[in-house]
């Protein structure tokens, strides 16, 4: 039996980018673009009527921006889509704004058809992070120094805080399975653990609360 194709909405305000986006998502026969936005406003609108499992979001609209349509979004839906913003520039504040609101993972607008078509298959899937050496960068740029560790940093086991490391530094739960000889299920509990331990949505946000609390700074 075949799975369902991944759903997906495209936010922009820009008529020929959403052209493009579908043209090249709709080519794909596990993808189907379900829904289009031209504002943050109708971005809101048009998830809570479709129920995408995927939105791709302009940072930079009128009105309600990207930020804060994506603040919407994962504040008040039950099981929301994964969100990855779409940006021309990578270290742009909007962008770190945007994952500290609960975005994914972000997109750079130049980048080409195969990114795009892998990006929204990764997000989908959520086992890994998007494009991780460059969360990374942003997440050490805003760094903070602390005198003690998060207080969350206490309820990890020895296990779970190596997760969480590995996560930051971008692996997969299979990469991370293979580093700590253990099985891929196990991983998987350990990763649940820690998005419960840390107060955090997925992999992207555990990872930019372990840069912004000084728990990376602590290996």
């Amino acid at each position: 039996m075949t799975s369902s194709p991944v759903r997906v909405v495209l936010a922009d305000d820009e008529r020929m980018v959403r052209t493009a986006l579908r043209a090249i998502l709709s080519a794909e026969p596990d993808l189907e673009v379900v829904g289009e936005a031209a504002t943050g406003a109708e971005a809101v609108a048009v998830v809570r009527e479709v129920r995408p499992d995927v939105v791709l979001m302009d940072v930079r609209m009128p009105g309600i921006d990207g930020i804060r349509a994506t603040e919407r979004i994962l504040g008040t839906l039950d099981g929301p889509p994964r969100i990855v913003v779409v940006t021309t520039f990578e270290n742009d504040s909007y962008v770190y704004d945007a994952l500290r609101a609960g975005a994914a993972g972000f997109l750079l607008k130049r980048a080409d058809a195969d990114a795009l078509v892998q990006a929204v298959r990764l997000v989908a899937r959520s086992d890994s992070l998007l494009f991780p050496s460059a969360v990374r960068a942003l997440a050490e740029e805003h760094a903070r120094v602390f005198a003690a560790p998060p207080p969350w940093a206490a309820k990890l086991t020895g296990r779970e805080s190596e997760v969480l490391r590995h996560m930051a530094d971008g692996l997969t739960n299979a990469e991370i399975a293979r580093r700590m000889g253990v099985g891929p299920a196990t991983v998987k509990s350990h990763v649940a653990a820690v998005l419960a331990k840390t107060g955090t949505r997925d992999r992207t946000q555990a990872v930019i609360a372990a840069y912004e609390t000084g728990f990376m700074s602590s290996r």
